[in-house]
C-alpha cells in the first residue's frame, strides 16, 4: 500500500510512523497543515455525515431522519432564527441512526466547540425533553417528565421550546421543506471559525 495523498502538493509527510518518535518539526508541521485541512474539509466530512442517510429507510416514522433534520432546520430558518441555530437544527440528530441511544452527546461533541452553550446544553438532553411528547398512550416506564429535574435550568425553557416546534413536530412528510444545499453556506460558515475550547 502507499501513503495516502497530502491535500496541497506542497504539504510534507511526518518523518516517522509512529507519534512517540516524531520530532518538534513533525508536530509544527502537522499543526499547520491541520488548521488548513479543518478549515477546508470539516465543514464537508461533517455534511457528508448527513447526506450518506439521504436515501435511508424508515423504521416508522413518516419520513427519515435525513428529511426530519431538514425539516427541522427549515422549520428554524422560516421561523426567523439565527445561522447558528438553523444549523443546530440540521444537525442535532446527525447521529440518531448510527449512535441512537447517545445521539445527543454525539451532536454536542460535534458542533460544541462552534456554538453557544445553550447549544450545546439543548444537545446533550433534547433526548429527555422529546420524552415529553410522547401521548399518554404509549404504555411504557418512559417517564414523561424526566425533563423537569432541570426545571430552573437558565436553558431550560429554550430547549423545551427546541424540542417542541423544531424536533417532535418536524416529520410531516408532505410539509414543503428545503433542500440541503439551502443550508450548506451555513453550515461551512459555522466551521469555518476557530473552535472554542469548552
Amino acid at each position: 500500500m502507499s501513503r495516502t495523498p497530502l491535500l496541497k502538493l506542497e504539504w510534507r509527510f511526518v518523518s516517522s510512523f509512529e507519534m512517540g518518535r516524531m520530532t518538534v518539526a513533525d508536530w509544527r508541521t502537522l499543526d499547520t497543515q491541520r488548521a488548513v485541512y479543518r478549515s477546508e474539509l470539516q465543514a464537508e466530512q461533517v455534511l457528508r455525515l448527513l447526506r450518506v442517510q439521504k436515501d435511508d429507510p424508515s423504521f416508522g416514522y413518516p419520513i427519515s431522519n435525513y428529511r426530519h433534520c431538514l425539516q427541522s432546520a427549515t422549520l428554524a430558518h422560516r421561523d426567523g432564527q439565527d445561522e447558528e441555530t438553523v444549523v443546530v437544527a440540521l444537525l442535532h440528530d446527525i447521529g440518531f441512526d448510527a449512535c441512537p441511544a447517545r445521539h445527543g452527546a454525539f451532536a454536542a461533541a460535534l458542533l460544541g466547540g462552534y456554538v453557544a452553550e445553550r447549544h450545546v446544553w439543548l444537545l446533550e438532553h433534547h433526548q429527555v425533553f422529546q420524552d415529553h411528547h410522547v401521548g399518554e398512550h404509549y404504555d411504557t416506564l418512559l417517564d414523561r417528565n424526566a425533563r423537569e429535574r432541570w426545571h430552573g435550568h437558565p436553558h431550560f425553557e429554550w430547549t423545551a421550546a427546541f424540542v417542541a416546534r423544531y424536533d417532535q413536530a418536524a416529520m410531516d412528510p408532505d410539509y414543503d421543506t428545503l433542500p440541503l444545499e439551502h443550508f450548506e453556506p451555513m453550515v461551512r460558515r459555522l466551521f469555518s471559525s476557530e473552535p472554542r475550547s469548552r
